[in-house]
């Protein structure tokens, strides 16, 4: 069998990893780049994560002309253009440094620093001086009755994230079973394109890890989109035309029946289709790192050290894989990690970072980072906080005009301070242009910025950064 030897070898083609992959590569190592797909070149993020999603988010709150099943379709058409296109951009990246080689075939571990490389019939084996697991994570699916078992779904109408988004057909009637930022979205999503749209949460609250005011303003939102919320439920069963339980179902044109269980009783919906959005899991399975002696921990994540290293020498892991935060900017941070260690440079590890901003692209959208005020109220004794918040509805406030501009002023804006010191603790925006402005805050956080420096800074007007100049001019 064929052995091929290279200085770095990657096993997934995620953002650290195809980051850190073209740093080695141009500084002249020899570098393999290993994925098992021609459709996942670029990785998760760009082929069926963060941009295909955003950019259906951004065409189904467009104005169109037509039908609503049109638009959903050409939208479905353009979002495949565009990942395309980045797909192509991504495996050119790599592909153009004489010192990498890109490899379609799916890799497993037969021995420490020694991967099988299987595509087809062909099989080689390859070795490398250092290995960089970087294969992401996968949607999580559990036993729902009627809908999923053994891992797999029931019927070609049960859906993860990141397979109804190919769907070329919108689906008139979608039931979400999951209560996170997945499902809020989708939620957010399909509702906007036209569909009839049932959240099944069995959280007996929306947003459980926020505030309530803050929890219920995203929620009121949705709903005032027309997004049914079912808290406290979970699916107890699927029924056929005539309620008949079933175990599996075809893909025709009968809707699923399908049974909830809730505190308000009983509950029976009718879904043209199911969507799984109840988390995602490392994707380790098949890669056999036990025979690379690599650990992985009870949710199959690779076990880290501060500076990514496994428990195999000269093996790290990157992104979603090592069960860390599952954001694309936290794989690319890793990479500078790891690249300190491989090419030297200043030192950095996962400690390193203060504050990790987050974004749900509900419309508007919804970015956090920081402490909740309920956090910062159970800490505050032990850290010596004196709490203080500062809140205001967006359509209240006067020093915030873009909203209105753009004709979307709901939402709301929440800082939580300590009084004693100015020091940001965290903060809760709910508006238009959310996912940018979270970032000063962020900035301010980690540089031990005091609030007052975001409340009497000058801003372009108009802007929704300018709303900190009023709403921090209030803290009680």
């Amino acid at each position: 069998m064929d052995v091929l030897e290279f200085d770095d070898v990657f096993v997934g083609w995620g953002k650290g990893g195809k980051t850190l992959a073209g740093v080695l590569g141009r500084a002249g190592r020899r570098v393999a780049m290993i994925e098992q797909s021609e459709a996942m070149y670029g990785g998760t993020c760009i082929n069926i994560g963060c941009v295909p999603t955003k950019a259906l988010v951004y065409s189904a709150h467009l104005g169109h002309d037509g039908e609503d099943a049109a638009h959903y379709t050409d939208s479905i058409a353009q979002k495949d253009q565009l990942t395309a296109t980045l797909r192509g951009v991504n495996y050119s990246m790599l592909d153009s440094i004489d010192t990498v080689t890109a490899i379609t075939a799916r890799a497993e571990f037969v021995a420490p620093k020694r991967v099988r490389l299987t595509a087809g019939s062909d099989e080689r084996e390859l070795t490398a001086e250092r290995f960089y697991i970087n294969t992401g994570s996968l949607p999580v699916v559990p036993d729902i009755p009627g809908l999923a078992e053994g891992g797999q779904v029931l019927s070609p109408r049960v859906h993860v994230s990141t397979d109804l988004i190919s769907e070329s057909n919108l689906p008139a009637r979608l039931m979400i079973v999951g209560g996170g930022y997945i499902a809020y979205e989708f939620a957010s999503m399909y509702a906007a394109f036209g569909s009839d749209v049932t959240v099944v949460d069995r959280s007996p609250v929306p947003l459980k890890h926020e505030d309530r005011d803050v929890a219920e303003a995203v929620a009121s939102v949705l709903a005032g989109d027309g997004v049914r919320f079912l808290q406290g439920a979970e699916v107890t069963g699927v029924g056929d035309a005539e309620g008949q339980k079933t175990g599996t179902h075809d893909g025709g044109s009968s809707p699923l029946h399908v049974s909830v269980a809730s505190g308000a009783g009983p509950v029976t919906v009718e879904a043209d289709a199911v969507l799984l959005a109840l988390g995602r899991r490392p994707a380790t399975e098949g890669l056999g790192l036990d025979k690379a002696g690599v650990e992985t921990d009870g949710r199959g994540a690779v076990v880290v050290d501060e500076r990514l290293r496994t428990t195999a020498p000269d093996v790290w892991a990157l992104g979603d894989v090592n069960g860390g935060p599952q954001h694309t900017y936290v794989s690319l941070d890793d990479h500078r990690i790891v690249l300190s260690q491989v090419l030297g440079g200043p030192e950095r590890t996962t400690t390193d970072r203060n504050t990790i901003p987050t974004t749900t692209f509900v419309t508007p959208p919804f970015s956090r980072v920081g402490l909740t005020e309920g956090q910062a109220r159970e800490q505050a004794a032990e850290r010596g906080w004196d709490v203080g918040v500062a809140s205001k509805e967006v359509a209240k406030i006067a020093a915030m005009p873009r909203p209105k501009i753009v004709r979307d002023p709901r939402g709301l804006i929440k800082v939580v301070v300590d009084r004693r010191t100015d020091a940001v603790l965290g903060a809760a925006l709910f508006c238009v242009d959310s996912q940018e402005i979270i970032n000063l805050v962020s900035l301010a956080m980690d540089h031990g910025l005091p609030y007052t420096a975001l409340r009497d800074r000058m801003y372009t007007h108009p802007s929704s950064s300018e709303a900190f100049n009023e709403v921090l001019g209030a803290v009680l």
